[in-house]
């Protein structure tokens, strides 16, 4: 089964690539429109979703905002694991960051701006602009990311895995304790978006209608896709599946590992800040229990179910795994064991992921080569 699926997405990506290039061009081109489309399209089993279920509910087009969100997080993510090597299970530290950095900057209800209104005579309104917030969170994801990469990066492995783990776990359970700062387990409400805090007044990003949400990170989506994509092909990009491969052997060559390792963390880290962002704006609330370990195992699994190192395939892998639980909510109690039944069919039937990057399907294939000889 896992040669025939190989087999058939093997010939799906030839034959995409022997396209000339106005073809692949009108094939992108309509694919984004019919993304955009998307909010507005209604077919049958797929896009209903109840709302008055007991544990609550979402609308199509807020379930894809949670999509794009989440395919967001697992592009920063495949940087990290897929191309550069780098088991990190404690990405959802980034995703908090990104979503606090928004509302203790953002918001008229956090600590921090509401010291800043009386330090230095402001109104009670203000606070800074939604826009301004932006860099912030890709600043404070960024340097998060080479504060943990700095000393942590000599470590390889199972000991990498931990660490980073551990790092997901501080950021949480810091937001909930330092209560002057963050209000703790209470939250921070009256988070803005492109129109200020959530009111009336907030006609087109609003907290009833997740259409234009759903356009903004979309937008975003694709924006970081392209960039990500550039340098994946140059020299940082090779750098990086060098080091996947073998770092001795890139050592060995002249790469660099500590430094490419670092900015892999980096850059990473930051497409996990602007996933938290938008989260952030688009709830106007969030709490330490938003971002557990679970949530980060659950992206590590978006990475791996969809291919790691393959953007189209963690994409998908992201879709697959954000749509179902939403989609079946209504056997809630069920969805933890069919989300671990399914990881162990993907990991059994196709272990390059549902959508394999085509040098990790040539690695797979020659291990299958060499087995029966080391046998």
């Amino acid at each position: 089964m896992s040669q025939g699926i190989r087999g058939v997405t093997g010939a799906i990506g030839d034959r995409w690539r022997s396209l000339p290039g106005w073809q692949r061009f009108v094939a992108y081109a309509a694919g984004v429109a019919f993304l955009y489309y998307l909010p507005l399209l209604g077919i049958p089993g797929l896009t209903w979703f109840r709302t008055d279920y007991i544990e609550g509910g979402n609308s199509w087009a807020g379930v894809l905002f949670l999509c794009a969100v989440y395919v967001l997080i697992a592009i920063g993510l495949n940087v990290v694991i897929g191309l550069a090597g780098l088991l990190d299970l404690g990405y959802v530290g980034f995703y908090a960051i990104g979503a606090y950095s928004v509302a203790l900057f953002g918001s008229t209800q956090s600590p921090v701006v509401q010291w800043i209104q009386q330090e230095f005579g402001l109104g009670t309104t203000w606070a800074v602009a939604w826009a301004a917030c932006i860099p912030i969170a890709i600043a404070a994801a960024m340097i998060s990311g080479v504060l943990l990469g700095w000393p942590t990066l000599r470590l390889r492995g199972d000991y990498l895995a931990i660490v980073t783990l551990g790092f997901g776990e501080i950021i949480r359970i810091v937001a909930k304790n330092m209560k002057e700062v963050t209000n703790g387990a209470e939250g921070i409400g009256a988070i803005p978006g492109p129109q200020g805090a959530p009111s009336a007044d907030n006609n087109i990003f609003g907290l009833l209608d997740p259409k234009p949400w759903y356009w903004l990170a979309l937008t975003v989506v694709l924006i970081m896709v392209f960039l990500v994509r550039r340098l994946e092909n140059s020299r940082v990009g090779r750098s990086w599946l060098a080091i996947r491969e073998d770092e001795d052997a890139a050592a060995v060559m002249g790469v660099q590992g500590f430094k490419f390792k670092l900015w892999a963390f980096a850059i990473g880290a930051a497409l996990g800040g602007i996933s938290g962002l938008l989260f952030a704006s688009r709830q106007g609330f969030i709490q330490p229990a938003q971002f557990d370990a679970a949530l980060s195992i659950l992206f590590v699994a978006m990475v791996v179910v969809g291919g790691s190192g393959n953007m189209a395939g963690v994409a998908a892998g992201a879709v697959l795994l954000t749509y179902l639980p939403e989609r079946f909510r209504e056997v809630a109690e069920y969805r933890n064991l069919a989300f671990g039944v399914a990881l162990l069919l993907v990991m059994l039937f196709i272990p390059q992921g549902l959508i394999p990057s085509r040098r990790r399907a040539r690695e797979l294939k020659d291990r299958e080569k060499e087995a029966p000889a080391n046998a």
